[in-house]
This record gives structure tokens, sequence and C-alpha cells, in this order.
């Protein structure tokens, strides 16, 4: 059995069988195999070697995933990256992962060359603009694809940490294998399915779960470039499945196009990357007649859990372990907990990271000297096997499906003038799950304004950290050790957005 990501992704791809169908184009199997080949040899042409890292910051398109097809294929390493990144944010991921190139839309070029350093810059495409589309149109459609083991690195995902400065989770060829592998037999799928792919892909859940898992299985992929209700409805008379976040489901339930009758030819819907309110659970099921499929993962190891294909979809549980992955949940002092206790979730597996890119320190810190990875959050397991995460120890925020480190924020926010400090909560938020709000500590100052702290936060943050509201206190709550007491502003606010 194949050891390379890009062979095993291919291996059940039928040749004039649809893969990739945009509104532009469908490509076939084939097709896409020889698109990939091209890509690869213009890669090489621009001196990207195997293990080289190519950072790719570019909006969702069949080019940026024939790039991330290419750069697999060619033996180097891919760096998915938000296109909202600003150049500030943009500096760190650049300097630390030391990209042989950087793949940007047209209108970033400009202000990506004042961080860029050393690395090279190129265009996703632009035809007549010397783009890497059109370097790729002019080479071969033929390429031998490098060999790579399963400890060689496929991707470097950045996930931030409480520091505030992200960190890099090295992905290899055979974590990616694996779990791609494990959720294609788990939830069914087969070369018959059509997955509507309306998730972004530059993170864990659009990239490596929904792509590679209907590529390894031979399916299609009804490829839209951002969800829209409207359109992902269009689109289900001819698809069997869905992947999602909790936003998704929330807007398709605003919309009076969800019935019974317009998901009767979906098998699946599955949703992730944030916890799922049980009420949207239920008022899917009373519309549609389909029980969400919740499951759990992180940018360092993929997919943990799931509830069942077959069996009971609990709502407000991410499910049971996967086959092959072991979950405990550990109590702090008394080691691993009894059911039904709250606990450390950490986990074991094939699908579970190498580490973080040149930071042992942290890789250190997260391991367990029995190989289990600290994941930061609060679960519980019930008597029946079942997880539940209740919370998490490292105050992520998780914000339309998207991480928000609260950190990062309070950095941008503290240096502004006029403000003391400030504290980074994720309040409930209906849309959302979760949104951003700031607790801003400005004394006996009076001149700040909220319009005019998330103006000075506009052109330093991407758009889904920037805080939707600003609460000026003139001191932050803190504890008998000094701590600012984050939870006791969320259960005050916990009212905002109500």
């Amino acid at each position: 059995m194949a050891n390379h990501l890009f062979d095993r992704l291919f291996e059940r791809g039928r040749a004039d069988a649809p893969v990739l169908i945009t509104d532009a184009r469908t490509f076939a199997y084939a097709e896409l195999e020889r698109e990939t080949a091209r890509w690869a040899n213009a890669l090489v042409t621009l001196d990207v070697r195997p293990g080289d890292r190519i950072a790719a910051q570019v909006e969702k398109s069949a080019a940026n995933l024939i790039l991330y097809l290419a750069t697999i294929r060619a033996g180097a390493v891919f760096l998915p990256l938000n296109p909202a990144y600003t150049a500030n944010e943009m500096a760190h991921f650049i300097a630390d992962a030391e990209p042989a190139l950087v793949v940007c839309d047209p209108a970033a070029r400009k202000a990506l060359a004042t961080v860029a350093g050393a690395a090279r810059i190129e265009i996703l495409n632009g035809a007549g603009k010397g783009s890497l589309a059109d370097l790729a149109a002019a080479a071969s459609d033929r390429f031998e694809t490098v060999a790579r083991e399963p400890a060689d690195l496929a991707a470097i995902c950045y996930t931030s940490g409480t520091t505030g400065r992200s960190k890099g989770a090295m992905l290899a060829h055979g974590n990616l294998v694996s779990n791609a592998q494990t959720l294609g037999e788990l939830w069914r799928f087969t070369a018959r399915d059509v997955l509507i792919h309306a998730l972004p892909i530059y993170h864990v859940h659009g990239l490596f779960v929904a792509s590679n898992v209907l590529l390894m299985a031979g399916g299609s992929m009804i490829f839209q470039a951002r969800f829209d209700a409207g359109d992902v409805l269009s689109a289900m008379s001819r698809a069997t499945s869905l992947m999602g976040v909790p936003t998704f489901y929330t807007r398709l339930l605003e919309h009076p196009g969800l019935t019974r009758e317009a998901t009767a030819g979906m098998r699946l819907f599955i949703c992730g990357s944030a916890p799922l309110l049980a009420h949207t659970h239920q008022a899917f099921e009373q519309r549609t007649d389909h029980v969400i499929l919740e499951r759990y993962g992180m940018t360092e190891t993929g997919m943990n859990t799931s509830n069942p294909y077959d069996g009971e979809r609990i709502a407000g549980t991410v499910g049971l372990p996967l086959p092959g992955v072991c979950v405990r949940v550990r109590d702090a002092e008394t080691g691993e907990a009894a059911p039904g206790e709250i606990g450390m979730v950490e986990v074991k597996g094939p699908n579970v990271f190498a580490g973080y890119w040149r930071d042992p320190e942290n890789t250190a810190e997260t391991f367990r000297p029995d190989g289990f990875f600290v994941t930061g959050d609060l679960g519980v397991i019930d008597a029946r096997g079942y997880l539940s995460i209740v919370g998490r120890g490292k105050d992520l925020i998780i914000s339309g499906g998207l991480n928000v480190y609260p950190k990062e924020i309070e950095l941008e926010l503290d240096a502004l003038p006029g403000v003391v400090e400030s504290a980074v909560i994720g309040l409930p938020h209906a849309d959302l799950g979760e949104a951003v709000t700031a607790v801003v500590a400005v004394g006996d100052k009076t001149e700040l304004s909220e319009q005019g702290i998330l103006d000075a936060l506009a052109p330093r943050l991407a758009r889904f950290k920037q805080p939707r509201r600003v609460i000026f206190v003139a001191e932050l709550p803190r504890n008998a050790m000094g701590k600012v007491q984050k939870a006791y502003l969320r259960g005050q606010h916990q009212g905002l957005y109500s």
C-alpha cells in the first residue's frame, strides 16, 4: 500500500469520473491528476525542492486545491494561510516557516513584499501576468511523484497559543493518510458520494477532512467558493453529503428552503470545528428528519472522535474515539478521571502530529511521557464512552468555526494609547457560536470610544479576530493570585448578544 498521501488520494480515482465540480469547470480524476503534474513541474522550475515549505495565502478556488496537491506531489510541505491575515500577521508565519515560495492573490502581492524577506512571491493566477497558473499551463502533464515516507511532512498548519505566538503544527503524510482513511470508512464514503464543499481550505476541516476524505474514497465535490445557504440548498438535489460548522446549520435553519423534500437525497450532515448547540441539533432534525453527526478534532490531530454513523447521535456530545485513536480524560491531581468527571482531554494515535515546527519546548510540554497529546480542552466521558467538550483550558474562542486566541488580540489592545489592560473573551452568539468580545480597562480615562478601538484594530487583525463589541471597565476583576477572572467576565456578560 502506498505511503505517499498523493498516491493514496488518487488510488481509487476513476479516470473519467468527475471529482471537482466548480461553476467554471468540472474536472475528471484524470484531468485533475494531469493538472497536478503541470503545477508540480512549475514548482520544480521555481527551484522548489523536497522538504521546502510553500505558503499559500489565496482565496478558495480549484487552483488553490491543485496547488496543495501539486505541493505534496513534489515532496514539498504545504502551509495554508487564511486570506484574511494582514501583512503584519503574515510576517510571523514567513519568518518562522522560511518558505521557499509564498503564493498569493494579485491584490496581496504588494503588501506581502514588505514582509516576505528572502522568500520568493508568486501570484496564484491572473492570465498574462506571469502567474503560477501561467507557468503550469506551459509545463508538461507528466510528473514522477517524489517518494515520501509516512513520517515525512506534508503540511504545517499554524495554530496560536496562549502566549499570542502562532505555532506550526507539523502534519506528516502518515497522519493525514490514516485520518482520511479512518473517516472515510467510518462515515461510509464511497465513489458514489457527492460532497457539497462550502468550507474554506486554509484549515484542517476543509482541506484535510473534506477534500482528503472525498478524494480517497473516489467521490466528487461540488466546490463552492464560500458558504451561501441558498447555493447549498440548490446543490442538495445532486449531492449526498455536507460537512459544515455550526454557522452553516443555523443559517440553513433561517432559510425557508430547508425542508424534508430539499434534503431527501442527502445521506449525511456532519458538523464540527465549534460546539453545536443542542437546540440547533434538534431543530434541524425536526425540519429535515436528518440527525447531524458531530465530531471533534483540532489542528494538531485531525479528527479524534465522532458520533456513530449507525447508532445514536447524541446532541451535545462529540461521540466516541475513532478506530485506532485513544482518548482519555485526566484529572490534574489524581490521574485518569472517572466516567462523568471533568478533566483534560488527551489523545494518542496515528493521527497525532509530529510536534511544533522549530519549537521543541512547546512540543515537549504538550506530550505526556506515555505519548498522549494534551489537547487543552476540558471534557467528560459518560458511561457509554461518549465524549463531551465542556470548556477550554487555554481560553480558546471558536467563532464561526475559526480559532481565535485571546492573547494575540490582547497584545494589540494593550498597545493602544489609553488602554491600561485588556481581557478578550468569547460570549454565546446564536450565529457564530462564540463572539469575540474585548473588556478594556481604561482607569479614569474617558477619551476612548468603542468605535475608535475597533478602527485601530482593523488593519492589525484579520476580520474574524476583531472584537464584535468593546466593554469599558475601570479595572479588570482578579483573584487572590492576581489572575484576571475571565470566567467571571463571561458570566457577567453572557447575555450581551441575546
